[in-house]
């Protein structure tokens, strides 16, 4: 064989594998917030039991699938969703809670997407991985956080979202996510063991 025809060869194979590969591969970059809903806390000799306010602070999130199945009009992937906010801010009339935190999120998992060859596919995950909260040296009013600099919880993750591939491999993702934690190290008494995060957002998604 010609050194031409060998290299139309070898660029014929590498044009196949690219092909192959762009059905079992994706990655996504989203961008929104985080939503965590007001709690109350208990036992803190004052009149009245203050409620814990969070602010909806703004997310990063990142995405790395393979597709693993693909029975009828479904496309079965195995997933791992990211997710970090660095500061949300902590609000209470209590003194002692730290003025802010920030949580990373990941939680390997499984997608089911509908209609997953054309272009547009909504699709439900669930899955569960690892949580980290920081907590900030400070506390509300005044003083430095007697309390512990952050902590490891267990996570599951809830999502659903929509695909819309509008050029080539190239698309937009809107998704949802609950990423379900263990309670935060907040130094006061909140009555709960588990917190809702919720996160919704969107960006781009890309496969090959």
């Amino acid at each position: 064989m010609s050194v031409k025809g060998l290299s139309c060869t070898v660029v014929l194979i590498m044009l196949l594998a690219a092909s192959a590969w762009a059905q079992v591969n994706d990655v996504s970059i989203t961008v929104g917030e985080t939503f965590v809903s007001t709690q109350t806390v208990y036992n803190t000799g004052l009149s009245f039991n203050p409620p814990l306010h969070f602010g909806n602070e703004i997310t990063l999130a990142g995405n790395y699938s393979r597709l693993l199945k693909t029975p009828k009009i479904f496309g079965i992937y195995a997933e791992l969703p990211v997710a970090i906010f660095p500061r949300m801010d902590l609000n209470t009339a209590y003194h002692g809670i730290p003025t802010d935190m920030g949580a990373l999120f990941m939680t390997p998992s499984v997608r089911v997407s509908m209609f997953h060859e054309d272009s547009v596919n909504p699709w439900v995950s669930v899955g569960g991985g690892y949580g980290r909260f920081r907590y900030a040296p400070r506390d509300n009013f005044y003083g430095p956080n007697l309390g512990p600099r952050g902590s490891n919880t267990g996570v599951i993750q809830f999502g659903a979202g929509l695909d819309v591939w509008f050029w080539h491999h190239w698309g937009f993702r809107g998704e949802g996510r609950d990423f379900y934690s263990g309670e935060p190290s907040f130094n006061v008494d909140t009555g709960r063991s588990r917190e809702h995060n919720f996160y919704v957002g969107g960006g781009i998604v890309t496969r090959f």
